[in-house]
């Protein structure tokens, strides 16, 4: 009597191990949008404080209404103003026409915006609707500026964004890094 009180006794507190440990598991397991999340981040060389912001970036607004347009405004000036300090630090006499065009190249959304982003692999990462081709450069642009507005926000620092900017450039404008 006594053993069978033990049997079941042993094999009720197995079975609530095993349950709490299955539990334990499935929740370290994560959603493939994380794990791109996670692996974006180690690219870039930033983790994000707010996670949050990251996943709004990589939201196209065919997803969902909390998307990443206004953190793609903010972004694309992230970037403006880092690319103008970079030109204006290696030249101060650059001339106004010169520098608006070296922002402009550096914002062109098919030769350099979604270029960096497709190297960042960001179609891959961004959610949109199954409607959307998440490979088109609008998409892959908007989430490339997006990505460095998340940043100062979570930073609350534009100029750190910036500095992730550079990285990702590889510190010359045009110039990737090779990933």
């Amino acid at each position: 009597m006594a053993s069978s009180r033990f049997t079941v006794f042993t094999l009720a507190v197995f079975s609530i191990f095993s349950l709490s440990q299955v539990g334990a598991a499935n929740k370290l397991k994560l959603s493939p949008f994380e794990s791109a999340l996670d692996t974006l981040q180690n690219q870039i060389g930033y983790a994000f404080k707010n996670i949050g912001y990251l996943r709004r970036a990589m939201t196209h607004s065919s997803f969902s209404e909390e998307n990443n347009k206004a953190l793609s405004i903010l972004g694309s000036n992230v970037i403006d103003t880092s690319v103008s300090m970079y030109y204006l630090g290696k030249d101060a006499e650059i001339s106004s026409k010169d520098l608006n065009r070296r922002i402009a190249d550096n914002s062109k959304v098919d030769t350099s915006c979604a270029v960096d982003g497709m190297r960042l692999g960001l179609h891959k990462v961004v959610r949109v609707s199954p409607k959307t081709n998440s490979t088109t450069p609008l998409v892959v642009c908007s989430a490339f500026r997006a990505l460095f507005g998340a940043i100062a926000i979570d930073t609350k620092k534009a100029d750190d964004a910036g500095i992730v900017f550079w990285k990702v450039q590889g510190r010359e404008v045009g110039k990737p890094m090779v990933m």
